[in-house]
């Protein structure tokens, strides 16, 4: 059972100019995710799938595999299916392991838990292990509430339990995330990370507060 995590990194992000290089922590989204997956041992091999030299020279200095990618999937016209399933056709493993570095405050201890979850899950008939985070607020779609009654307004935490996908690490076998072009299974299992590690940088706001918090993580030990 080959795992090979997959670090998928663009030239030009939009949101934020050069997201994954620019100085965070006294390094670099780049260089603080390759170097937090160098200490799992549980992962067999490391990918840096891109189109950029910059972070191909990046692997390279780290001592990690790189992949460069068509400049077609790089692009904002490709959409998440085609990328997801050009990530699977163009990695050689039995598992991929997605783990884009937008998402720093995951610990080493939870890949590690993360890794063995999922094989001991995949006994039971799921096929893929995602992350998510729960979702407790009051939720409208089309001028309607679609998580509670607006007659009968409970409290927050009464709210039903709703989970969204944070995409900070999921793990499927290589054909099944070719043949469903998602890194989502058939028969998905959802890991729950806290308000924390389920932090995914979008926007210069998010970035700023994950360096934040991940100063302190590093001052306190726990990261």
């Amino acid at each position: 059972m080959i795992i090979t995590a997959v670090v998928p990194i663009r030239k030009g992000s939009q949101r934020i100019k050069n997201k994954n290089f620019r100085p965070f922590s006294q390094s670099s989204l780049l260089e603080i995710k390759l170097n937090a997956l160098k200490e799992i041992n549980e992962i067999d091999n490391i990918v840096v799938n891109t189109d950029s030299e910059k972070a191909i020279e990046i692997a390279k200095k780290i001592g990690v595999n790189f992949f460069k990618r068509e400049e077609y999937f790089a692009s904002s016209k490709c959409i998440n299916t085609q990328h997801w399933k050009n990530l699977a056709d163009t990695t050689d493993t039995d598992y991929l392991m997605h783990c884009p570095c937008t998402a720093p405050l995951i610990k080493k201890d939870t890949y590690r838990n993360i890794i063995n979850t999922f094989k001991s899950v995949l006994k039971n008939g799921f096929d893929s292990i995602n992350s998510v985070s729960q979702v407790k607020e009051f939720l409208w779609l089309n001028n309607k509430p679609i998580n509670y009654d607006d007659n009968n307004v409970p409290n927050s935490q009464d709210l039903p339990d709703i989970f969204k996908l944070t995409f900070g690490v999921s793990i499927i076998s290589k054909s099944l995330m070719s043949s469903r072009r998602n890194v989502v299974g058939s028969k998905p299992y959802f890991f729950k990370l806290d308000q924390i590690e389920s932090i995914d940088i979008d926007n210069y706001i998010d970035f700023e507060f994950a360096e934040y918090l991940y100063n302190k993580m590093l001052i306190n030990k726990q990261i």
